[in-house]
């Protein structure tokens, strides 16, 4: 499947004109005031320390110079089986447990330049979510929940300690999901260009009942229609050229998006039920997302939270950032001067932030224990 930057075709036109100096600084705000946010970022988009911050913000660099990058295997790395189902996972370093998931249609190599930098100091962890990536492409009906229980399970069985979780789009939100699930054991949570909406008094939570028209006319018919739309769409959005082209729209820095990157996504896609997966999570996860907002599951999380945001791009803006934290005071922002995939884009800003976050934080400063 195609990356949470490319997967599905997007009618954003972005004016790129301000991206022609590259200048990746950081800027961080532990406080601005409510700002507007489009609450179908998720389904439209293609997704595809309390207080201030201690992180210092001149930091001014081009993307992964100098940096080591994860070796691309076209076999993947470890390999879990959950609930009778394959999943693919790549584990480095020792220390203080850190678990990275990717976004929408990405996999464990999008973090390629956050691995090896990260596993000089904690036990790195990047896990496929079901349905991406190297893991399975099961044929099962996907939901937020199915990737919480993935991760929650990943915890328990894989892991086994207090745990860093750190996610990007889809990633985010499943993050915020299996920290909810596993308090005891998720003891910080860094998002970036995360996924998910706030809840609005008029979304409506009563089903109606469905007439015999619609029941075994209209709804068939709409299912076929859809097959063949999304059918075409997953054909077109799996072409090099066509990822290629979305990840250069949401990269305001280009020079990351290279066939190791582009491989990375266009493989997967090849798996003989990626089209099958791609279909269902269009129509059945995409439609569902009202079900799970930020707010109802920000109430009930209590570790501190850390926004790593991309503020240029095109598909989450900078203002549920500031939304985040106006609800969840318990926040930290890095704002970076990046697309919607900052740890590929300016991965060395992004692994200092994660890294002097982190030293923060006493429970990843001392010597994890088993849970």
């Amino acid at each position: 499947m195609s990356s949470s930057c490319a997967t599905v075709p997007h009618p954003v036109t972005t004016d790129w004109s301000a991206a022609n100096n590259f200048n990746s600084t950081m800027r961080i705000h532990p406080y601005r005031n409510r700002c507007g946010l489009s609450r179908r970022d998720l389904a439209t988009k293609g997704i595809v320390a309390a207080g201030a911050s201690v992180i210092p913000s001149n930091l001014v660099s081009p993307p992964a110079q100098g940096l080591e990058r994860l070796p691309f295997k076209k076999d993947g790395y470890k390999f879990w089986t959950w609930r009778g189902h394959k999943i693919h996972y790549v584990e480095e370093g020792e220390g203080f447990p850190i678990v990275l998931i990717h976004g929408f249609g990405a996999s464990a190599f999008h973090w390629r330049y956050n691995i090896p930098e990260l596993a000089k100091k904690y036990k790195v962890y990047a896990v496929d979510l079901l349905g991406f990536g190297w893991s399975e492409k099961a044929l099962v009906e996907y939901d937020a929940l199915v990737w919480r229980d993935q991760v929650a399970d990943f915890l328990k069985e894989i892991v086994k300690e207090p745990t860093i979780l750190v996610g990007n789009s889809l990633g985010g939100f499943t993050a915020l999901v299996a920290a909810e699930a596993m308090p005891k054991q998720v003891v910080g949570i860094a998002l970036l260009n995360s996924a998910g909406q706030f809840g609005s008094p008029d979304d409506s939570t009563t089903e109606t009942e469905e007439s015999p028209l619609q029941k075994f006319f209209i709804k068939p018919l709409k299912e076929v229609f859809q097959r063949v739309v999304l059918g075409f769409l997953f054909w077109q959005a799996k072409q090099p050229a066509r990822v290629e082209s979305v990840l250069k729209s949401v990269y305001k820095n280009t020079a990351n998006v290279d066939d190791y990157l582009i491989e990375s996504i266009t493989r997967p896609a090849d798996d003989p039920n990626a089209g099958e997966v791609y279909y269902r999570l269009m129509t059945r996860f995409m439609s569902n997302q009202r079900k799970y907002t930020l707010d109802s599951v920000l109430s009930k999380l209590s570790c501190p939270l850390l926004l790593v945001w991309g503020d240029l791009d095109p598909w989450v803006g900078p203002a549920k950032a500031m939304r985040i934290k106006e609800f969840y005071p318990n926040t930290s922002i890095v704002n970076l001067q990046a697309g919607h995939c900052p740890h590929d884009e300016v991965p060395e800003l992004v692994n200092k932030a994660l890294v002097d976050w982190l030293s923060t934080l006493p429970s990843a400063s001392t010597v994890p224990q088993t849970v």
